[in-house]
């Protein structure tokens, strides 16, 4: 086994790890640490897979925005340290039923589609091209998304802004 497979391994066991204890841990301040590390792994994939750009985006953006908006909104809640209630019986059912259909779905999909080689050249993942694709408006360009997820990121601190706003009883 090589040191390549190694790290591989390593990350994808980081990476696995923490989506798997995020979602089960019953303290959400830790869970929102066990997904700084989820994320952390997959920057470390990106960056293993030679995309920098991606890496230093994803640390930049993910760990260093959304965690510490999450973090903060944690802080700001009324119960930061208590742990989470055991949700119903219902909605653990649901999520399973939704989690194996998802699953399914997905794997229906990669087996009917067969994946062709392209036939045109693949762009350098440098910077610039990334910036341009990115921006573009084109036929593969990626501005109308990166506005949505803005306005998504904006939503999200409204959220945490009305969810700190503590009213005053009235007299």
């Amino acid at each position: 086994m090589s040191a390549s497979t190694v790290i591989f391994y390593i990350l994808a066991a980081v990476i696995i790890g923490g989506g798997m204890l995020a979602v089960t841990e019953r303290k959400i301040f830790r869970s929102a640490v066990y997904l700084l590390f989820s994320l952390v792994g997959i920057a470390g994939l990106y960056f293993y897979l030679n995309y920098e750009f991606l890496g230093a985006v994803q640390i930049v953006v993910y760990v260093g925005g959304i965690v510490v908006l999450i973090i903060f909104s944690i802080f700001l809640t009324v119960e930061s340290g208590s742990d989470m209630k055991n949700p119903n019986f219902i909605r653990a059912l649901f999520s399973v039923l939704a989690a194996v259909f998802a699953t399914s779905l997905v794997l229906w999909i990669l087996k009917a589609h067969t994946f062709v080689a392209s036939t045109t050249e693949a762009l350098e993942p440098s910077t610039r091209n990334i910036g341009r694709q990115m921006l573009s408006t084109g036929e593969h360009g990626y501005i109308l998304p990166f506005e949505v997820v803005s306005i998504l990121l904006l939503a999200a601190m409204i959220g945490c802004i009305v969810i700190a706003m503590k009213l005053k009883p009235k007299a």
